[in-house]
C-alpha cells in the first residue's frame, strides 16, 4: 500500500523540481484534496519541507550511494530517493519503515527494477549516521563544512559569516536556526485586538519584541477565528518591527500623515502601517508593480486607510511630499530561508548584482518622493552586506542622507549590531534576519 503522507510529500518534491513551485503553496491544497489532517498532515509537512530544505546534503549522499551524479538519475526517481534519505538521516523514523515505504512508492510507479535501485541506494545511505556522512563528504574548509552539515549552499554560509563580522563564530548557530522548523508568528491588528487577547484566543504566546506579535507552535493559522475575521494575520515578528520602526522615527517637522509603502506586495507591512495610521487619521499609499500581488495587498488592507497603486516603485507617478516611506526592497531573501524551504537552492550569487541595482534605484526614487525632514526606512529580509550596509552607505554618500541610529527605533530589542543600522537574526531574536536602516532628509 502507498503511504498517503509520503505520497503527498513526494508530489510536493516533484512540483518543486519540475515546475519551480513553492512548497508552501503546493502542500496545503494537496493536504485538503487528499483529506489528510492531524498526524498524517504533520508528517507530510515535515517530510516535504525537510527534504526541500536539506537538498544539498541529501543529493551528496544519494550520489555516493548510487555511484553516479545526481543528473544521471531520473527526476521522479530522485524525488523518492530524497524522501527516503531524508527520513533516514533527519528524522526518528525507523530505517525499515523509511526504506520500505520509499521502495513501495517506486514500485507502484516504476516497477520492480527501479524499486530495487531505490532499495540499494537507501540501504547504502543507511549504513552511516548523518554525522558520519558529514565526515565523509563535507568540504575541508570550516565554512564549507558547516554549510554542508546544515544544508546550505557554501556561498550563503559565507554571506552570513561576513554579515556577522567579528562574531562569525556564531555561524553554526545561525545555520542551525535557519535549518530548524520556525514558529508561526501572528500579528494582532492594532485597534481590533491586542496581542494578549490574541494569545488567549489562539492558545499562543505573546511575542518578545513586537507589541503585536503572538507565537504559535504549529497548526493551520488560516483556521483561527481572528485570522479568518481579519483581526490578525500571519507575519514574522521581524517584519512587524520593520513597520513599527518607520512609525517611530523622529521627523524634522510635524507628521502630516502622508505615508508610503513603496514595495508593498503581498501587503503584510502595508496592513500594519494602515492599522497604525488609522488611529491618528493618517493615510498610506501602497505601490506594487505586479497586478496579482497588488490584489493581495488590496485584500490585506481592504478596510484600512490604504490606497493601492499598481506601478513600478521606481516611477510611481505619485506626488512628492511624503513624511514616512518604507522601502522593503526585493532581495535575495537569505534572511527568510527557514520559511521558504526550497529557496536556498534556487538563489545564486549572480542574483545579487541585479537586485543591488534595483535596490539602489528604489531607494533613490523614495528619496525623491520624501519631503525635507521626512524619513525613509530601508529594509531587506537578507543580511547580505551588498544588499544592506553597502546600499545604505551609497545612499548616504550620493543623496546626503542623515542616517539615524535605527537601534533606537527598536526599544527593548537587544543585540542588533553596532549601529547605525540594525540587524535581526533567527538565532538571537527568533525572527527572520531582517536588516533595517532609517535615513532622514535634511531640510
Amino acid at each position: 500500500m502507498i503511504d498517503p503522507p509520503r505520497s503527498v510529500a513526494r508530489d510536493v518534491l516533484r512540483a518543486v523540481r519540475e515546475r519551480d513551485a513553492y512548497a508552501n503553496l503546493v502542500l496545503p491544497p494537496l493536504l485538503r484534496e487528499r483529506g489528510l489532517s492531524g498526524r498524517d498532515a504533520a508528517l507530510a509537512t515535515e517530510l516535504a519541507y525537510g527534504a526541500c530544505r536539506t537538498l544539498g546534503l541529501l543529493d551528496a549522499v544519494i550520489a555516493e550511494g548510487a555511484g553516479r551524479p545526481i543528473d544521471g538519475i531520473d527526476g521522479p526517481l530522485l524525488d523518492v530517493l530524497r524522501l527516503g534519505v531524508y527520513q533516514l538521516l533527519r528524522t526518528r523514523i525507523g530505517a525499515h519503515a523509511a526504506v520500505d515505504t520509499s521502495v513501495a512508492l517506486a514500485r507502484a510507479e516504476f516497477g520492480t527494477g527501479k524499486a530495487g535501485f531505490v532499495n540499494a541506494v537507501l540501504r547504502r545511505a543507511g549504513e552511516k549516521t548523518t554525522q558520519q556522512w558529514v565526515e565523509a563528504l563535507a568540504p575541508a574548509d570550516p565554512v564549507g563544512r558547516l554549510a554542508f552539515e546544515y544544508a546550505h549552499p557554501a556561498w550563503i554560509a559565507q554571506a552570513f559569516a561576513d554579515a556577522l563580522g567579528a562574531r562569525a563564530g556564531e555561524l553554526r548557530d545561525v545555520l542551525a536556526a535557519d535549518d530548524a522548523r520556525p514558529l508561526v508568528h501572528l500579528v494582532a491588528r492594532p485597534g481590533d485586538i491586542t496581542a494578549e487577547e490574541l494569545a488567549l484566543v489562539t492558545g499562543g504566546e505573546e511575542g518578545r519584541w513586537s507589541p503585536y506579535a503572538v507565537y504559535l507552535d504549529g497548526g493551520d493559522p488560516g483556521k483561527l477565528e481572528p485570522v479568518r475575521e481579519g483581526m490578525a494575520a500571519v507575519q514574522d515578528e521581524g517584519s512587524q518591527l520593520v513597520a513599527l520602526a518607520l512609525t517611530r522615527a523622529a521627523l524634522d517637522g510635524p507628521d502630516e500623515g502622508r505615508w508610503l509603502d513603496l514595495c508593498a506586495g503581498p501587503g503584510g507591512k502595508a496592513a500594519l502601517l494602515g492599522a497604525i495610521a488609522a488611529i491618528d487619521g493618517f493615510r498610506v499609499d501602497a505601490v506594487e508593480p505586479a497586478a496579482h500581488r497588488a490584489e493581495l495587498v488590496r485584500k490585506a488592507v481592504h478596510d484600512l486607510p490604504v490606497d493601492v497603486h499598481v506601478a513600478d516603485g521606481r516611477a510611481s507617478g505619485l506626488n512628492p511630499g511624503y513624511d514616512r516611506i518604507l522601502v522593503d526592497a526585493p532581495c535575495t531573501g537569505l534572511g527568510a530561508l527557514r520559511r521558504r524551504p526550497e529557496a536556498r537552492w534556487r538563489r545564486t550569487p549572480a542574483d545579487v548584482r541585479e537586485l543591488v541595482v534595483l535596490q539602489r534605484e528604489l531607494l533613490t526614487a523614495a528619496w525623491d518622493l520624501l519631503r525635507p525632514g521626512g524619513v525613509v526606512l530601508y529594509s531587506t529580509c537578507s543580511p547580505h552586506l551588498p544588499e544592506t550596509v553597502s546600499i545604505v552607505a551609497d545612499a548616504v554618500r550620493r543623496l546626503g542622507a542623515e542616517q539615524l541610529d535605527t537601534r533606537e527605533l527598536l526599544p527593548g530589542v537587544t543585540d542588533v549590531g553596532d549601529g547605525p543600522g540594525a540587524q535581526l537574526w533567527p538565532h538571537r531574536h527568533g525572527t527572520d534576519a531582517m536588516f533595517l536602516a532609517a535615513l532622514r532628509k535634511p531640510r
